[in-house]
């Protein structure tokens, strides 16, 4: 038996769409993880002490990718904002940042409040994403209200899925990335090699010119960063934000993952994230419940 808490239809308001140093588009689940972290310490520092948020999915709805392009560009651009001119009238030096606008569901796994606390919990859950909490770096606007599942069976688990619909849900692919290196490819060129599509033309006999496209494998499937991997000793670092944990240098865990229907989804395990670190190689992640792997 699973306890379930259903954050619906999040209206989300520039997110970060730089989900790794060179990936834009949906944000990472380190961000998504990260910002149901924050929301459960925020919890337990007020009434709920014995809370604690197990795994998450997340299920997208709508994304607007603040990104353009011109009628014969080569490559989008992204959407920068307008900052207020310096006192020379000048415009100031910024960094571009990849921003999203887009509308998420969370199925956050829980534990530790009892059935009786419903009421409150609900209200403790409004009264935070109300007072400024934000999820991958962006503005929550807006949600519906959320609601509690006990999912025991397939038919309380296809309750859960309709809330859901129309959306997609963020499941891992590293399965894809595994085959492809046992046969030799480098990480790199097996992700490309996923995520390219190849155009072919074909010329009948009466001179006319027929196109077709296709991918290595079915599915949507996209980059995700889903976590961090360590590259230097633990330690201290000058001006460091805690000094009393340990500090170290990382960089960005980028593979595949594949957005899929709610109806498609077996299990709710199949599709739930949680925290997972390899101290033995360095490794800070974000993955799934059941591993295809």
């Amino acid at each position: 038996m699973k306890r379930i808490l259903l954050i619906p239809k999040i209206k989300i308001q520039n997110a970060n769409a730089l989900s790794s140093p060179y990936t834009i588009g949906f944000p990472a689940m380190t961000a998504w993880l990260g910002g149901v972290h924050a929301l459960q310490r925020k919890l337990t520092a007020k009434h709920f002490n014995a809370l604690k948020f197990t795994s998450v999915a997340v299920a997208c709805h709508h994304i607007d990718l603040q990104t353009y392009k011109g009628q014969g560009d080569y490559v989008h651009s992204i959407i920068g904002t307008g900052n207020p001119l310096d006192k020379n009238g000048n415009r100031p030096s910024f960094i571009e940042e990849a921003r999203c606008h887009l509308i998420v569901s969370l199925v956050i796994e829980y534990q530790g409040v009892d059935i009786d606390d419903s009421d409150e919990f609900i209200a403790a859950i409004t009264r935070q994403l109300h007072s400024g909490l934000k999820l991958a770096s962006g503005d929550i606007l807006d949600f519906y209200m959320p609601e509690l599942f006990k999912i025991g069976d397939e038919k309380e688990q296809q309750q859960l899925m309709r809330k859901l619909m129309p959306g997609h849900v963020l499941i891992e692919r590293r399965d894809l990335m595994i085959e492809a290196m046992e046969d030799g490819q480098d990480a790199l060129d097996a992700m490309l090699d996923y995520l390219k599509i190849m155009y072919l033309s074909e010329q009948d006999q009466a001179g006319n010119i027929e196109w077709s496209s296709h991918k290595k494998t079915i599915g949507w499937i996209v980059p995700i960063a889903t976590g961090f991997h360590g590259i230097s000793d633990m330690g201290t670092a000058e001006n460091q934000r805690d000094p009393e944990t340990p500090h170290r240098f990382a960089e960005s865990i980028v593979t595949l993952g594949e957005f899929k229907m709610p109806y498609r989804i077996k299990k709710l395990d199949d599709m739930l994230w949680h925290y997972h670190a390899d101290l033995e190689k360095s490794l800070y992640l974000c993955q799934q419940n059941n591993q295809s792997y």
